[in-house]
């Protein structure tokens, strides 16, 4: 605690101890529950591996997909999720976004190609694949109306 208040103290900072033990708690909360979503394949299942854990793949328009934007906001965004999946999984995601504004760079546009060719042939959005670490699909869940607690608890029903 003595080098944040030295530190702060540097920058010109000069705050109290009540102060500076609220900002240090919401910092290290927000490195607890942050979501590690990565869009590399390859990258995933090696976590996956090194860690032991399933991946969840999400296929999601972020920009077009009303059922896929409900998805993020009710569900990935929320802290029950997070705290979830920072515990028991690898996240994934494949976007499609359509608005020019939002457009990916090329190289992440075919790898999400490549991956909806091997996972998501049927083209559903949004969709939800479990897999293992070796890429092998485990399960499959597309969108339902629900809260966070209740798509968690699904989640952890395929993961049984």
């Amino acid at each position: 605690m003595g080098r944040v208040r030295y530190l702060l103290n540097v920058l010109g900072k000069n705050i109290n101890m009540k102060n500076t033990i609220t900002i240090v708690f919401l910092f290290l909360s927000s490195l607890g529950l942050a979501q590690n979503w990565t869009t590399d394949i390859n990258n995933a299942k090696a976590t996956a591996a090194e860690q032991n854990k399933p991946i969840v793949l999400v296929f999601s328009g972020s920009d077009w997909c009303a059922p896929c934007i409900k998805l993020d906001k009710n569900v990935w965004q929320s802290e029950e999720f997070k705290a979830f999946a920072t515990e028991k999984l690898v996240l994934l995601r494949a976007d499609f976004p359509k608005k020019k504004a939002n457009a990916l760079p090329e190289a992440l546009q075919t790898a999400n190609k490549a991956l909806a060719e091997k996972y998501n042939q049927e083209g559903y959005f949004p969709l939800v694949v479990v897999l293992d670490a070796k890429g092998k699909v485990l399960a499959k869940k597309g969108y339902e109306n629900q809260n966070a607690a209740k798509y968690v608890a699904e989640l952890q029903a395929l993961l049984q």
